[in-house]
């Protein structure tokens, strides 16, 4: 594209992480003529696959779900450009710390009395949790959620870690309707969380429902084989990467794409229908259009910070890692969040004798941590890995941080009043479609869903 070129295109897509190339790919399925632009020079987002002294490790997200049915589709559609890996049976081995010693998740009815993570009056109180009423405040928080229905300490030592696990976020803040709608609406439709599980198993499914095992899930060579596969099979061509002060602004019944490429050349490009993908801080520069009073209630979504550690040892000294990894509870008070046995989980991770552990600090409650410097975030590692993994010595072959200043989006009491208004916005604004994880859920598989999503609701705008 030279300085004085302007281009045409049907559609134009704003992002290529895991949403934006899910786009693009049902784009090219359904025929459509696309242009991607992306920010950086290569696509992905924060999924991002690197090999350095013999172990793989991610840069971002280390896993995801089979979790819906698009997953499914999509991952037959790529199946000769990636190769999937699932993880074994031991991903069900989950542990919790407790008073500073690692207890089993609880897997079953058995596991669940004879645990120590739990009360014994929280064991019997579950026994009741079918019979008791429904919530009547849709914006209960999480931990008021869980206390209700199950008790303090299922809330302290099973919700807790895992929201730190998934959402790395205080469930204080988050509210069970927006950031576990599956959950919520549980109690909602049947009046209990396990009667609601219970009579879901009963509901017939579709051949293809039936392929969402919830499986966990990598690629050979890593996640990022996973989005080149989605590059190459949308079309390399239909990517322009490096692109810098992207602008959108409706002119007449067209959207006008204004931004620099990687050579420093303003570009422009016309079009008729505009899906944005990228995360809400960056949608005001990006849509200066809209008021300021809409985009308010956008771009205040809270993001958490998040330092991730790639960790390797040729030779592991430590605890067995033979399960999914370690969570570790807000009541414990620990520098870190969890750990994640990443060579238990997936194949040549590491050298044959070796460990690879993804390891997590900071979250919503511990936002202060990113700003440490390289050396002091190494002496807390290093005397929480000493303590917690049964390591005599702290000597890693690899020992890689990864700051993400803006890693999770929390969804808060806030979010109703943000959906409401992305959906005012694409009524008003026909064309656009504001997508990304401001909405829709923040898991690998939500963001493959919603990809497909955007791009069908082309063919009908």
């Amino acid at each position: 594209m030279n300085n004085s070129e302007e281009k045409y295109t049907d559609v134009v897509v704003i992002g290529a992480g895991l949403t934006g190339l899910t786009t693009a790919h049902y784009l090219k399925k359904f025929k459509k003529d696309f242009m991607v632009i992306e920010k950086e020079n290569k696509v992905g987002g924060a999924i991002s696959s690197i090999k350095k002294n013999g172990f793989l490790y991610e840069e971002g997200p280390n896993t995801g779900v089979i979790g819906n049915t698009t997953v499914v589709e999509l991952f037959e559609d790529l199946s000769n450009k990636c190769e999937l890996e699932l993880a074994g049976d031991n991903v069900k081995k989950r542990f919790i710390l407790k008073n500073g010693k690692w207890e089993h998740l609880p897997l079953g009815f058995i596991d669940a009395i004879s645990t120590p993570l739990f009360t014994l009056n929280d064991k019997f109180r579950v026994l009741g949790e079918p019979f008791r009423s429904r919530g009547k405040n849709p914006h209960e928080n999480l931990a008021d959620f869980v206390k209700r229905r199950l008790g303090k300490s299922f809330f302290e030592y099973a919700i807790d870690p895992f929201i730190i696990g998934v959402y790395a976020g205080d469930p204080n803040y988050l509210i069970p309707k927006y950031a576990l709608p599956k959950l919520y609406n549980l109690e909602q439709k049947y009046g209990s969380l396990i009667g609601g599980t219970f009579r879901k198993g009963f509901i017939k499914k579709s051949e293809m429902e039936k392929k969402v095992n919830r499986k966990v899930f990598s690629f050979k060579n890593g996640l990022g084989s996973l989005t080149d596969a989605l590059m190459h099979s949308a079309g390399p061509e239909k990517f322009i990467l490096g692109a810098q002060n992207i602008t959108v602004n409706p002119s007449e019944d067209l959207y006008i794409v204004q931004f620099k490429n990687n050579t420093g050349k303003d570009c422009t490009i016309k079009t008729k229908k505009i899906i944005t993908t990228i995360g809400a801080y960056a949608l005001e520069t990006t849509l200066p259009f809209i008021d300021q009073s809409s985009m308010k209630k956008l771009n205040s979504l809270l993001y958490t910070k998040v330092v991730e550690l790639a960790i390797g040892f040729n030779k592991w000294e430590g605890r067995a890692l033979d399960g999914f990894g370690g969570l570790i509870p807000s009541k414990e008070k620990r520098d870190l969040l969890g750990v994640l046995y990443m060579t238990s989980l997936f194949e040549n991770r590491s050298p044959i004798a070796g460990a690879l552990l993804s390891v997590f600090m900071g979250g919503v409650r511990r936002q202060d941590l990113i700003g440490l410097s390289d050396t002091e975030i190494t002496n807390k590692v290093e005397k929480e890995c000493l303590e917690l993994l049964n390591l005599k010595s702290f000597n890693p072959d690899l020992f890689e941080i990864i700051r993400h200043n803006k890693a999770i989006p929390q969804y808060g009491v806030e979010s109703g009043e943000r959906f409401e208004t992305v959906a005012l916005l694409e009524k008003k604004y026909l064309g656009l479609q504001i997508g990304g994880n401001l909405r829709d859920g923040i898991g690998m598989a939500d963001r493959i869903k919603q990809g497909k999503e955007l791009a069908e609701n082309v063919l009908t705008l």
